[in-house]
């Protein structure tokens, strides 16, 4: 009697979890084609929907392909009715709020595949017409289970990082790494050349506008502070020098110290080759950005910066790539690295091909679909855009080796 019990209680818990209710909260939807409307807030979900042309997506991880029931719970729009439609795995439902069922629309069942899945909301209502309060997507059924979602208000996409395995006991003058943006949607920032006191990439600003940048960070407090008048004359990096039409400055929130960017158009597919290098001193160390520019065919300097208590050689060289605004978390980014090459103190070149993959703690767990790999002997760095593939956090990867070092760097 008690292995049957047992056995009862397993098959009874089992099928509780097969059909526990799943709710995923309007905050941590997206909107399409506009990225920025309607609005979306952790305290009042999605507001102010008056644009049928809109689209409200989430997207969650489907473990076990099968049924499931979708619901929609909403508040009416001054206590009118509304009619919206839900799309997902290719069948469409319809449905209308009205003051007698407020609150609760449901959709009905759907069958949905293992993998991720795309839930698509859309406004049948006339254009300027307020389509209603959205709260939440809830979903019951079998295919719910072990079902994941981002729960958290946080929408951007996990940020990733390669770390390279640099030789040991070398004293780096130069870091060398080229980088080539695959998917690049706004809101980007793809970095190739990453050491201890700063970083130096690519950024995509705007649908009109894209940046070189090269930052490098004040010393002691300035690693941690977010306003540079917190932080001791003593710590400041300072400009030396920087190429023209480039704009130089201070930064904040992010750490703190002397940021540099060029305004440049660089194009997605065409790959753009970083090299930072290093002139140590004393106590100090000056850090000098350049870009090779594709059509001067020439290597450009972006800025160089003198760091305080520093005194070093280039160390913890690495890349990475970061979506840095939320409401474009929904779409894939994707960055080749490489070759990556370093120049010794002494003036010979060594080639790196190993790197391991991190990510930052949204990578944890809210958002799975970050990865690393090795193509067309590169490192690539996927993240965003819902799609199926995963690294294991500290797994390491050696691309071949190109035996091919910069001939042309100055």
């Amino acid at each position: 009697m008690t292995a049957i019990f047992r056995h009862l209680c397993l098959f009874a818990a089992t099928a509780l979890a097969a059909r526990a209710e799943l709710r995923v909260p309007s905050f941590t939807a997206y909107t399409d084609p506009d990225p920025n409307s309607p609005r979306i807030s952790s305290l009042s979900g999605i507001t102010g929907w008056t644009n049928p042309e809109q689209r409200v997506l989430w997207f969650g991880q489907i473990k076990t392909a099968g049924r499931l029931t979708a619901t929609v719970a909403m508040d009416l729009p001054k206590d009118a009715p509304t009619k919206l439609r839900l799309t997902v795995a290719g069948r469409s439902a319809d449905a209308t709020a009205t003051p007698a069922n407020a609150g609760v629309l449901s959709f009905g069942e759907f069958t949905v595949p293992a993998g991720y899945v795309r839930f698509e909301l859309a406004s049948l209502n006339p254009a300027g017409t307020d389509a209603g309060q959205i709260r939440e997507l809830i979903l019951d059924g079998p295919a719910t289970a072990d079902a994941h979602f981002n729960h958290d208000p946080r929408r951007n996409a996990a940020s990733v990082h390669l770390a390279y395995t640099a030789p040991k006991d070398t004293n780096v003058a130069v870091f060398y790494n080229e980088m080539t943006g695959v998917d690049d949607p706004v809101a980007t920032y793809y970095m190739a050349c990453g050491f201890s006191r700063g970083y130096f990439g690519m950024q995509v600003n705007s649908p009109t506008e894209r940046r070189i940048i090269f930052s490098v960070w004040d010393a002691a407090s300035g690693a941690d502070a977010k306003d540079r008048s917190t932080v001791a004359e003593e710590n400041h990096t300072k400009l030396l020098a920087k190429g023209a039409g480039v704009h130089a400055s201070v930064f904040g929130n992010e750490g703190t110290g002397g940021h540099s960017h060029l305004v440049y158009p660089w194009k997605t597919g065409s790959t753009q080759r970083f090299a930072v290098s290093v002139k140590p001193d004393g106590t100090f160390t000056d850090y000098t950005g350049w870009w090779f520019h594709p059509e001067e065919k020439k290597w450009t300097l972006i800025a160089s910066f003198r760091a305080p208590k520093d005194g070093k050689w280039l160390r913890g060289l690495y890349s990475f790539s970061e979506n840095f605004g939320g409401s474009t978390g929904h779409l894939r980014r994707k960055a080749l690295y490489g070759p990556q090459w370093i120049r010794t103190d002494k003036g010979g070149w060594r080639e790196i091909t190993e790197a391991s993959f991190s990510h930052d703690p949204t990578g944890k767990s809210a958002r799975l679909d970050r990865f690393m790999g090795v193509e067309n002997g590169r490192f690539f760095l996927s993240h965003g855009g819902f799609v199926e593939g995963f690294t294991k956090y500290g797994e390491k990867f050696t691309r071949p080796a190109t035996n091919m070092p910069p001939v042309d760097f100055p």
